[in-house]
C-alpha cells in the first residue's frame, strides 16, 4: 500500500478520533480558587487538578485570588472566556449568598456547574475548660441569659454563621454573634475565652484542642463517632457547605461533559480521597453536573430564607 495512501488515511482518521473523544483542551487549564493558599478548598482544588491533568492531556494549574469572602476571584472567573480553559473551584455559598447581599459582578447564572467534589459539615465547639459539656447545657444557658452567650464564626453570612442562626431559630434562643475574618482567629479567641462557643468547618477541628458538642449533619461523622449530631440532640438543623468545579456560563455542552467526566474520575481516585479524608470530607462527596445544579438551586432558596433571618436580627 503506497505511503501517500496511508498518510491520507491518517489525516482522515485523526479528526474522527478527536470527535469520538469530544472536546479536548489545547493548552493548560487554569482552576481559580477564590480563597487563600493553604485553605481547605485550596488543598482540595490542587488534589483534584492533579487527577484531572492526565485525563485532559494538559497541565491543570490552580491559581488563588482571595478577597471579599470569595467574591473577588469568583468575579474574575465569571469574566473568563467560556472555552473550558478557565474554571472556578468554589463552594455554593459564593452563588447563594454573595449576590444576595449586594452587587458582586456575578450571579449563579454566570456559571455552569461541572461536578461537585466536596462537602463540608459544620460543628459546634467550645474550649476544653468550658462549663458547657453538651449542646443541652449551651441551649439551657442561652435560654436563661438571652443574648448574653457569644459565639464566633468566620464572617457574616458564612455557612457557619447561617448554621448558628438556624439553630437559634429552631431552639428559640438568642445568642450574640462575633464575626471574624477567618477560622484561625475564631479558634484563637475561643481558646482564650473571648467567645463562649464557635461554629466551625469540621476541617478546622483536625488540629485538636477543642471540645465538640455537636455536628451539623444527618448522621455522625466517621472521624468523630462519639460526637452526636445536632439533630440527634433534638434540633432539626443540618446545613452543609458543598461545592466543586464550575465553568463560565456559555461553555459548550460537549466541553462541560468532558470536564465533568475528568472531574468525577479524579474525585474518585485514592489520591484525592486521601486529601479529602484529612479535610473531614465524607467518603463520597462527588456528584455529577445535573445533581450539582439541582442542589445549588435548593441552596439558593434556603440561603435566601436564612439571610432574611439575619436582616430581622439586625
Amino acid at each position: 500500500m503506497p505511503l501517500w495512501f496511508l498518510g491520507m488515511i491518517a489525516l482522515i482518521a485523526a479528526p474522527l478520533a478527536a470527535q469520538g473523544q469530544g472536546w479536548s483542551p489545547d493548552r493548560p487549564v487554569t482552576i481559580l480558587n477564590p480563597y487563600a493558599a493553604g485553605s481547605t478548598t485550596d488543598q482540595l482544588a490542587r488534589a483534584l487538578a492533579a487527577g484531572m491533568a492526565p485525563r485532559l492531556g494538559q497541565p491543570v494549574v490552580v491559581v488563588n485570588r482571595d478577597g471579599a469572602a470569595g467574591g473577588v476571584g469568583t468575579a474574575q472567573a465569571a469574566r473568563a472566556a467560556p472555552d473550558g480553559h478557565y474554571l472556578l473551584f468554589a463552594p455554593a455559598v459564593v452563588f447563594s449568598v454573595l449576590p444576595a447581599r449586594g452587587e458582586v459582578g456575578f450571579t449563579a447564572a454566570s456559571f455552569a456547574p461541572i461536578c461537585q467534589s466536596f462537602e463540608n459539615a459544620m460543628a459546634i465547639a467550645v474550649r476544653p475548660e468550658s462549663p458547657f459539656n453538651s449542646l443541652a447545657d449551651l441551649i439551657a444557658a442561652a435560654r436563661t441569659r438571652p443574648a448574653a452567650i457569644t459565639y464566633g464564626h468566620q464572617g457574616i453570612a458564612s455557612v457557619p454563621h447561617l448554621a448558628a442562626i438556624e439553630l437559634a431559630e429552631v431552639a428559640g434562643v438568642q445568642v450574640q454573634d462575633v464575626p471574624y475574618r477567618g477560622e484561625p482567629a475564631v479558634i484563637t479567641d475561643l481558646r482564650a475565652g473571648r467567645v463562649d462557643f464557635a461554629v466551625l468547618v469540621m476541617g478546622s477541628l483536625a488540629a485538636g484542642g477543642l471540645r465538640t458538642l455537636g455536628v451539623f449533619a444527618p448522621e455522625r461523622h466517621s472521624l468523630l463517632p462519639e460526637v452526636p449530631t445536632v439533630m440527634e440532640q433534638g434540633f432539626a438543623v443540618a446545613p452543609t457547605s458543598f461545592g466543586g468545579l464550575f465553568a463560565p456560563a456559555g461553555t459548550p455542552a460537549a466541553t462541560i461533559a468532558r470536564l465533568e467526566a475528568a472531574c468525577l474520575e479524579a474525585a474518585r481516585e485514592e489520591a484525592y480521597r486521601s486529601v479529602a479524608a484529612r479535610m473531614f470530607q465524607p467518603t463520597r462527596p462527588e456528584a455529577d453536573t445535573a445533581s450539582l445544579a439541582a442542589r445549588l438551586a435548593r441552596d439558593i432558596a434556603d440561603k435566601r430564607r436564612l439571610l432574611g433571618l439575619i436582616q430581622e436580627a439586625r
